[in-house]
């Protein structure tokens, strides 16, 4: 029995979140959280889910490498 739950917790330990807040997408970026919010409202990309008065927007990794793009242009653009 003790083999079997140290196979699962290894097994759970190596999982790959689907999803990725809001909080952890911007330190991830390395961007401000406002600019996040400002490049998902003009991209359209993230989703938000609403819990009662809370909500909080999610992004996929795919999002992330999008909005990473995305910055990376915005960063360029203001340069010159």
């Amino acid at each position: 029995m003790r083999l079997l739950l140290d196979v699962r917790r290894r097994q759970m330990d190596h999982r790959v979140p689907r999803y990725v807040t809001h909080q952890r997408a911007a330190l991830l970026l390395g961007i401000p959280e406002q600019e996040l919010s400002r490049i998902s409202r003009e991209s359209g990309l993230g989703h938000t889910e609403h819990a009662g008065n809370q909500k909080e927007t999610f992004f996929t990794y795919e999002e992330l490498s999008r909005i990473c793009l995305l910055s990376g242009r915005q960063l360029v653009r203001d340069t010159f």
